[in-house]
């Protein structure tokens, strides 16, 4: 038997006055994913232990079955293994978004849906600057950091000797909000039961915080940016740091489950990527895979079936669309995610695992819910479905949140998810 996690990213939400009273799940027309909870077996999830922010690094990773009390180490380090870049024990790797501030505010955090070729010009242009700041230099020494180039708005800090014990804000959750009572600052009680690192939480705090402030004053003017504004579009004005942390201590997938000899992660994230590669899976590049809306489904799709194919034991294809039209508050964009999801991932995916000689059960859900109405993620519990040929279905006839908490799995947490999957024979 071999698997697929088909993973729409924030797909779930809240009921919603704008779509008659209805999730986005259930106003969306979704006849493959109602397909498969008519004749497979669905529940709720809770991909988000207490304690834990609603991020997709704890989601996703939680999917797969990580205990986030013995891995959790924030978003950083897995984007670093994402994009190839190994981490000493005492380098703490946090996010660097781009992001757009506007008469003071955070106007969103994403620049608008910011293109790679135009962020990397934009990183490599405040690493050149900032490395030889004479303020930055005094303070803490030249070599301390290093920006790297991600993808979009999503790129990466790595600070050598850098304290993880700091409260920082996700952009994401903050739209709207004044930006300077959001910036970094020591968690005071944490860095005080914490061993000893070259800079304390406080001087982590200081660095980071002066990073943001100077890469305000270099990016306000530079021609990118005035491109970009010329043409309507939101600047990249500034650098915002959250989620960082240390390298984890992250057991394969295979060392967990024998079955899984070989698999393969599919996405346009970075964090998805850094996820999939301390599990063990090989990381597949889609051309024209964005992240948004517009993303290539039919390529992802493609890849999946020809990974399946090739003799992938366990796939896990991600699609972040969804998410991002959950943080715009944009309804009618989100509706539309969720049909392409069904109608250019499921379906393919599901007619082409008819024809396979070998069984294949697909699972389907999304990491956490990004309700339209808050433009951000929330914990509650997700629904789910597996399917499999000959599995016995519940009697759950279509796919959404008030529907699948009746099914057959009702709630599950922590390993729970990955174990049903993995025991479907």
């Amino acid at each position: 038997m071999k698997r697929i996690i088909l993973l729409g990213d924030g797909m779930a939400d809240w009921h919603n006055e704008e779509l008659d009273g209805k999730t986005a799940l259930q106003y969306a027309k979704t006849p493959y994913m109602d397909l498969l909870a008519k004749n497979g077996r669905t529940g709720m999830l809770k991909t988000i232990q207490n304690g834990f922010h609603p991020g997709s690094e704890v989601a996703n990773s939680a999917i797969l079955g990580y205990d986030q009390t013995e891995v959790y180490e924030g978003r950083g380090p897995l984007e670093a293994a994402s994009i190839g870049v190994d981490l000493h024990p005492d380098d703490l790797a946090i996010r660097c978004n781009l992001i757009c501030i506007e008469n003071g505010k955070i106007k969103n955090h994403s620049c608008g849906h910011l293109e790679t070729e135009q962020a990397d010009i934009l990183i490599k242009f405040l690493q050149e600057e900032l490395s030889k700041d004479k303020d930055i230099y005094e303070r803490f020494g030249r070599q301390r950091f290093c920006l790297y180039t991600g993808i979009q708005y999503r790129h990466l800090l790595v600070v050598r000797g850098g304290n993880k014990h700091i409260i920082c804000t996700p952009p994401h959750d903050v739209p709207g909000k004044e930006w300077k009572p959001l910036m970094v600052k020591p968690d005071i009680k944490k860095s005080m039961a914490a061993s000893q690192t070259e800079l304390s939480a406080f001087e982590t705090a200081e660095l980071l915080n002066l990073i943001i402030k100077k890469s305000q004053l270099l990016l306000e003017n530079h021609p990118v940016n005035i491109k970009r504004i010329s043409e309507g579009q939101d600047p990249a004005n500034s650098v915002w740091f959250w989620s960082g942390g240390y390298r984890p201590d992250m057991k394969t997938l295979k060392e967990t489950f024998p079955d899984i000899c070989s698999g393969v992660v599919i996405t346009a994230v970075d964090l998805i990527r850094g996820i999939g590669k301390y599990a063990g899976l090989k990381c597949i590049d889609v051309e024209g895979a964005t992240g948004l809306y517009n993303t290539n489904y039919a390529g992802k799709a493609q890849a999946a079936i020809e990974a399946l194919h090739s003799g992938e034991d366990f796939v896990y294809l991600h699609v972040e669309a969804s998410d991002e039209a959950g943080h715009e508050g944009n309804a009618a964009l989100k509706i539309k995610t969720i049909e392409d999801f069904d109608r250019l991932i499921v379906k393919p995916i599901y007619e082409a695992a008819q024809e396979m000689d070998e069984p294949i059960a697909i699972a389907i859900l999304p990491d956490h819910p990004t309700p339209i109405r808050l433009r951000t993620h929330t914990s509650e519990p997700v629904p789910f479905v597996i399917y499999a040929p000959g599995i016995t279905p519940d009697e759950v006839e279509t796919y959404d949140e008030d529907s699948c908490r009746q099914g057959y799995y009702e709630l599950l947490e922590k390993d729970e998810f990955i174990k049903a999957l993995m025991d479907i024979a």
